[in-house]
């Protein structure tokens, strides 16, 4: 076993969009793991949009960062050495072990996997990602059959999810996606009734109107990923009494203090404080986890939910990644392979 290992570590705070100077990649000493504590051997971490948020000093559901700090993420690999009963060396696991090759949890922490389980399908589609759609739809979408289903972001992890399930119960469902090819794959492999490429339209008035021609009988339920203009072009294309389970703002990411535009702020908040337009933190609803595994699980090993996984391979290739789809450059769930 090597002596070293290695990890991405937050090297400055982003102003604005992240750009790679604000990463840094370092080495130390082998973690050994404590009473209760286990060591294991990443083999693939988990991108989200997410981490964004949490690179900012900023008052939020969960802590930052902290400069230095590895940055902080899902992964899945081997246990090398285990002083935690429940959990034995060699044993495939999941846990926050951030971006790192190595990483030193508590046995509790930890969820042992079933050998024969693809690993990355636990940080996608059987992952947080899908559960957050599966969980969301149904607490605040509550969808019936007949109505008009609206995703933004729609070929990602989350809201293929989202449309795959809404279709299934008999909405009609409109992707809204960046670019011709992911609304092929909106269409062909997710299933969506309609897709629409916003970045075909140069303002919201313009994407409103195809979206209004995708859904002649308004929208009941929208799926929030993006914010921005998507927002603005949706907004007034809702019926009344529509939901709207507000899932993320990554239009608004990298938006900074000095910004004129107040809204971004305020559909943020929206978000982190779970204000009426439902703000939606999945893990205030991790309880519910083993029940959609139970519902899910067998649909995903059917191919009744179908899904993608864009791969970066290396540790040292994750800040590119995760920069590049916060902008919209990935298809599908973005995984590292170390």
């Amino acid at each position: 076993m090597s002596s070293t290992y290695r990890r991405i570590a937050l090297a400055r705070r982003p102003s604005g969009d992240p750009v790679p100077e604000d990463f840094s990649l370092e080495s130390g000493p082998m973690p050994e793991p404590g009473e209760g504590e286990v060591l294991i051997e990443v083999t693939h971490l988990s991108l989200d949009p997410y981490m964004r948020g949490r690179m900012d000093d900023a008052k939020s559901y969960a802590e930052p960062v902290a400069i230095g700090g590895t940055m902080t993420g899902q992964g899945v690999g081997r246990v090398l050495r285990s002083r935690a009963e429940d959990v034995p060396e060699g044993a495939l696991a999941t846990g926050i072990t951030g971006w790192a090759s190595h990483a030193v949890l508590r046995g509790k922490d930890v969820r042992v996997l079933d050998e024969g389980t693809p690993p990355s399908s636990v940080l996608g589609v059987l992952g947080m990602p899908g559960f957050t759609g599966w969980q969301g739809l149904r607490e605040y979408g509550r969808p019936k059959r007949g109505e008009t289903l609206v995703v933004a972001a729609a070929t990602g992890p989350v809201g293929s999810m989202v449309g795959q399930l809404a279709r299934a119960q008999g909405l009609r469902t409109i992707a809204i996606a960046g670019g011709e090819e992911k609304c092929r794959i909106a269409r062909e492999t997710f299933g969506f009734d309609a897709a629409i490429d916003h970045r075909a339209h140069e303002d919201a008035g313009s994407l409103r109107a195809a979206i209004a021609d995708a859904a002649p009988d308004g929208i009941d339920v929208y799926w929030e990923n993006v914010g921005g203009r998507v927002l603005e072009a949706v907004l007034p294309l809702m019926n009344t009494h529509g939901r709207i389970p507000l899932c993320g703002a990554v239009a608004w990411y990298g938006a900074t203090p000095g910004d004129t535009d107040h809204l971004p702020r305020a559909w943020r908040a929206i978000l982190t404080k779970r204000l009426s337009v439902n703000g939606l933190i999945i893990f205030d609803h991790w309880h519910h986890y083993p029940e959609f595994l139970k519902e899910v699980g067998p649909k995903v090993a059917a191919g009744e939910i179908a899904y993608i996984e864009d791969v970066a391979e290396g540790l040292e290739a994750a800040p590119e990644a995760f920069i590049s789809m916060l902008k919209g450059g990935n298809t599908g769930k973005q995984i590292v392979a170390l």
